[in-house]
């Protein structure tokens, strides 16, 4: 039998959002398909956050958000999309994922057999700018900067639906299906941007929602709390999201009929899949990083079908699992023998037993790490004000656009290699963060009573039940020391 595997990634897909887990009033009927289609794993969460420390602990299988803020894959970090291509698997990427192809992020792509890039997404260094921001973007709680000006650029090649970068990569992907869907060995990660921010979207999806002029409303949140956002507006930013949602569904069906028709449910791994959600005011937070890694943002939808598991489509498993685990799974469908020392652990083992992981941790460099083991979610934050020391250990010292400045480069230092860096020397460099999780303090939920997330505990026994939890995770990973100061748990 013929054994091939297609991904296809959203980026900013909220679980919350989807007809899958309750939502009732968005309209993603393709999304609803997946749910009789495909295994749906209740409990998946993403790790390292966001975009590019995500699609790192793809492509490796390992933490770095405690080692590392955002930046390029580097020489050891063992891509398990060369570890394909040792063994014959073809790998092909499509995506308009824009931070592929910035300093941050340029190692990522060609990690795979070949790719392609569709331009335009965000504030993607496209487009001349010469368009005036006269009249755009007039809303106060959107985004401001280059990233705006350039997208208002962007935008001008982006007229009609088949011009945006999103529908191009669905059609690119269509197209390797047709051309590969009776070939053997290949893996297809068919990668949308949307429905990450900006919401810019056709208004025949917007008409759905009864959206008010598209100039006239906040459809590119800055990342911030509650201040200044009127009832009025939270509900307008939800429309725009949801007809984002809206369109990456109707082409996700394009995808789901090709499958039916090609019959590629009997010999295809097929993953459905996101990085991260985003917050839409909830706990009075707009966007991700800078706040807390709540349920909105870190768990995350995930559906699987398995060939060879044709008795669970339309299942659900319980156990919990993470983005860490993507890696390990190509590896075990593909019967591959990996001896890389990962994180993360085959996905298809935990549809018969439905235990992967005692314990997963989650976080965004220099923000709260948190643990969660089932039944609580612990959020440690700084236990000092200047959110210090961070320590960045890295081979290349570039963050998402540019370098890191040379201020911080002053105190550089080669140090010992550790598992992060699977024993080779590496730099680190001192850094800074813009996350103030001090003044929130540490945060403590039970899951199984407040799955929401709107009653913090105050329970010291349970708290340092999950301390000690938290430190043998970042033993385990051999965090920098650095953290274990900055978070108050070594002195």
């Amino acid at each position: 039998m013929k054994k091939r595997a297609v991904m296809i990634m959203f980026d900013t897909l909220t679980r919350d959002f989807l007809p899958n887990f309750g939502n009732e009033w968005i309209h993603a009927p393709n999304f609803k398909r997946l749910q009789s289609k495909m295994i749906t794993f209740n409990q998946f969460y993403g790790g390292s956050m966001p975009c590019m420390p995500a699609r790192r602990e793809l492509q490796t299988g390992r933490y770095n958000f405690l080692h590392r803020s955002w930046g390029p894959l580097e020489s050891f970090d063992n891509s398990v999309f060369e570890r394909l291509q040792e063994q014959d698997i073809y790998c092909h990427l499509v995506t308009d994922h824009s931070h592929y192809f910035e300093d941050g992020g340029a190692t990522y792509h060609n990690r795979y057999s070949t790719w392609e890039g569709f331009r335009g997404q965000e504030g993607d260094r496209w487009m001349p700018r010469t368009i005036t921001m006269e009249n755009k973007n007039v809303n106060p709680l959107n985004k401001e900067g280059i990233s705006v000006v350039q997208h208002y650029a962007n935008r001008t090649q982006q007229l009609k639906e088949d011009d945006y970068s999103s529908v191009k990569t669905i059609n690119a992907g269509l197209n390797f299906l047709k051309n590969h869907h009776d070939k053997d060995r290949w893996f297809l990660q068919i990668e949308c941007f949307d429905p990450h921010e900006p919401f810019y979207v056709p208004e025949k999806y917007r008409d759905i929602y009864e959206n008010i002029a598209a100039d006239r409303v906040p459809y590119w949140p800055k990342y911030q709390n509650k201040d200044n956002v009127s009832e009025e507006d939270k509900i307008n930013m939800r429309k725009e999201y949801a007809a984002l949602i809206s369109m990456c569904d109707f082409h996700l069906g394009r995808l789901l009929d090709y499958f039916d028709e090609k019959n590629m449910w009997d010999d295809t791994l097929i993953i459905v899949n996101t990085d991260h959600g985003f917050l839409l005011g909830e706990h009075d937070w707009y966007g991700k990083n800078i706040a807390p890694m709540y349920e909105e943002i870190i768990h995350i939808p995930f559906f699987m079908h398995v060939p060879s598991y044709q008795d669970k489509q339309g299942k659900s498993v319980e156990g919990i699992a993470q983005t860490i685990d993507i890696a390990s799974t190509l590896l075990d469908y593909f019967d591959i023998i990996d001896e890389f020392d990962r994180d993360g652990k085959s996905l298809i083992n935990i549809i018969d037993d439905e235990l992967n992981h005692e314990t997963i941790i989650f976080g965004t460099n220099g923000g709260h790490v948190c643990i969660y083991d089932g039944h609580y979610t612990y959020m440690r934050a700084s236990a000092n004000s200047d959110n210090g020391p961070i320590a960045q250990q890295t081979l290349a010292v570039t963050m998402m656009r540019g370098f890191f400045p040379n201020k911080l480069l002053e105190n550089i230092r080669l140090i010992q290699g550790n598992r992060f860096t699977d024993g080779y020397p590496v730099i680190e460099i001192g850094s800074v963060s813009n996350i103030d999780s001090y003044s929130l303090g540490n945060l403590l939920f039970d899951m199984k009573l407040d799955s929401k997330q709107n009653k913090p505990l105050n329970d010291n026994i349970i708290e340092s039940r999950m301390i000690e939890k938290l430190i043998k995770k970042m033993t385990d990973i051999e965090a920098p020391e650095s953290e274990f100061i900055r978070l108050g748990l070594k002195g």
